[in-house]
C-alpha cells in the first residue's frame, strides 16, 4: 500500500476566494465559487510542492467540496471542467499528471438543487473522500498526510484514520503560509 498527501484545492492549490466576482455571475453564486476553468490560478509554490512530493514517491490525490453544485451556481461539468484544467497546470517537468484522481463533494445541506442538497459522507470535515481514496487507489492512511488551509480539510484527515500530526494546516496566520511550507515540512521527515 502506497503513502498519498491529500491536498485541498480551493486557497491550498489554486486561488479561488481572491478571484474578483465574474461579470455576470450565476444564481446562487457566493465569492470563492469557481466555475469557470480559464480563471484558474496556481497559488505561490504549488506545482514545486506537488512535484517534490511526488518524486518523494507520495501519490497526490486532491479532495475538494464544491457545494457551488448543491447551491446551483455550477453544474458538474463545470466543477470537473475546473478539476481537470488544475490537473492539467499541475504536471511534472516531463509533463506527466502530478495528480492520481481528484475526488469532490458536490453536496450542501442548505442547497436548493435536488439530489445535492443534503448532508453526504464525503463532504468534509467528513473523511469518506480520502477513505473512497484509499480503497481506489491501495492507500494506506496511516502513511499517509493531508494539506488544507480550512480546519474541516484537517477534521477530514482525522476522520478518515490520519494521524492527527499529519493533518497539516497552510495559508495566512498559520504554521505553514503556504502550500510549499507544509509539503516541505512533510518532505523532511518522509
Amino acid at each position: 500500500m502506497l503513502p498519498a498527501v491529500f491536498l485541498d484545492r480551493d486557497e491550498t492549490l489554486i486561488a479561488n476566494a481572491t478571484l474578483p466576482p465574474p461579470a455576470s455571475p450565476p444564481t446562487g453564486w457566493r465569492p470563492g465559487d469557481l466555475y469557470d476553468p480559464a480563471r484558474v490560478e496556481l497559488l505561490p509554490g504549488a506545482l514545486e510542492a506537488c512535484r517534490g512530493l511526488r518524486s518523494a514517491g507520495f501519490v497526490l490525490v486532491i479532495v475538494t467540496n464544491q457545494g457551488c453544485v448543491a447551491r446551483g451556481s455550477a453544474t458538474l461539468l463545470q466543477v470537473e471542467a475546473v478539476c481537470h484544467r488544475v490537473c492539467e497546470v499541475l504536471r511534472s517537468e516531463g509533463g506527466a499528471s502530478l495528480i492520481a484522481r481528484v475526488y469532490y463533494a458536490p453536496y450542501h445541506p442548505g442547497g436548493s438543487v435536488p439530489g445535492f442538497a443534503r448532508e453526504h459522507p464525503w463532504l468534509k470535515p467528513g473523511g469518506g473522500m480520502l477513505r473512497q481514496a484509499a480503497r481506489d487507489l491501495g492507500l494506506d492512511l496511516s502513511r499517509s498526510w493531508l494539506i488544507g488551509d480550512a480546519e474541516r480539510d484537517r477534521e477530514a484527515g482525522v476522520h478518515a484514520g490520519l494521524p492527527t500530526e499529519q493533518c497539516l494546516r497552510c495559508g495566512p496566520g498559520t504554521t505553514y503560509p503556504t502550500v510549499l511550507d507544509a509539503a516541505e515540512q512533510i518532505l523532511s521527515l518522509a
